[in-house]
């Protein structure tokens, strides 16, 4: 196994106690078969920790990780990849969130996924995001977002109205309930939730879409990965929120100007079987859309419930050929 850095990034709310004590075990067999694991988590996540992982500061755990174990859904694979992404070690999820489009691995899946990682036998998938500049009042704050990026109205405080600029010249502008820029990846959030299109995450892209648009561009725009787009924020803007990810960052009104641009490779996610993880991903998303058969949907619940539904459908199957031939069987004379 070597030496081996592993970085834990827990569900802020979930109790992810049964999968820490599978980490802290594997450690201690890698140390008994000659190897040296160090178990880290940031000194925050004290509380859902034990013995065997040792706490340390934010900034170590940037510096020294060689690879992360999300234990949440997506948006705790997401906090993962962000927190390492000055470095992009691999980010290897667990799921305990509800539809998980970039987790793989199920909790009772993760000794085995542990054996792999040991072995070093798993691809790599690569992850852009959009880096994010917001200037307000001479202050800027940088942001990186993998999935998306939206600027959204707030109740009570008018609409979103921005002035598109791509590579220094206008393109037109948008006054819509929220603008969302997304990663290929991420296309399939907030960007198919509005309406826009779903791009393969092997394109290197952005994608612009309007929310519930009520004038200017009124339909979705994909720019290359070289472009530089940056959003200029007129005066039909009171107090927006500025949302990476998922989580409010910043206020956007009258004056902000955010600028983008895509940071190829930003992040890197393990995978273990990279073809039945699109398989179930497409499932997963088709469910917003369309009612599947009863064997597409058993390709989202963990292997091992699809074992026990397959073989007590076969054991009902059995039983009631078992009956059909006793019913139709002629009756032998006494």
């Amino acid at each position: 196994m070597g030496n081996l850095v592993v970085g834990l990034v827990p569900h802020p709310t979930k109790s992810v106690r049964d999968s820490v004590d599978i980490l802290c075990g594997w450690k201690q067999r890698g140390e008994a078969a000659g190897g040296h694991v160090r178990l880290v988590a940031q000194a925050a996540d004290e509380s859902r920790m034990q013995g065997g992982v040792e706490l340390i500061d934010e900034q170590e755990f940037r510096d020294t990780v060689d690879v992360v174990v999300a234990l949440g859904g997506d948006g705790t694979m997401l906090g993962a990849m962000r927190l390492v992404a000055d470095r992009p070690v691999p980010v290897l999820g667990v799921n305990y969130g509800n539809v998980g489009f970039l987790v793989e691995v199920e909790p009772h899946e993760l000794p085995a996924a542990l054996e792999r990682l040991a072995a070093e036998d798993f691809s790599l998938e690569p992850h852009h995001a959009v880096e994010v500049v917001h200037t307000a009042s001479g202050t800027e704050n940088r942001f990186l977002a993998f999935n998306d990026v939206s600027m959204a109205r707030r109740p009570g405080e008018g609409v979103v109205t921005a002035d598109l600029v791509l590579d220094g010249t206008p393109y037109g502008y948008y006054k819509a309930d929220a603008v969302v820029v997304a990663t290929s990846a991420g296309s399939t959030a907030y960007n198919y939730a509005a309406g826009g299109p779903i791009l393969s995450p092997a394109v290197a892209a952005t994608l612009i879409t309007p929310v519930a648009p009520m004038s200017g561009i009124d339909r979705s725009v994909v720019l290359g990965p070289l472009e530089q787009l940056r959003f200029q924020i007129g005066s039909g803007t009171h107090s927006a929120a500025l949302e990476v990810d998922g989580r409010v960052v910043a206020d956007v009104s009258d004056g902000c100007v955010v600028s983008m641009s895509l940071r190829p490779e930003a992040g890197q996610v393990i995978r273990l079987d990279a073809g039945r993880h699109a398989t179930k991903g497409r499932l997963k998303l088709s469910l917003l859309d369309l009612p599947l058969r009863e064997d597409q949907l058993l390709e989202l619940v963990p292997s091992d419930v699809r074992a026990k539904f397959k073989a007590r459908t076969a054991h009902r199957r059995g039983a009631a050929g078992a009956e059909a031939t006793e019913v139709l069987s002629p009756t032998p004379p006494s």
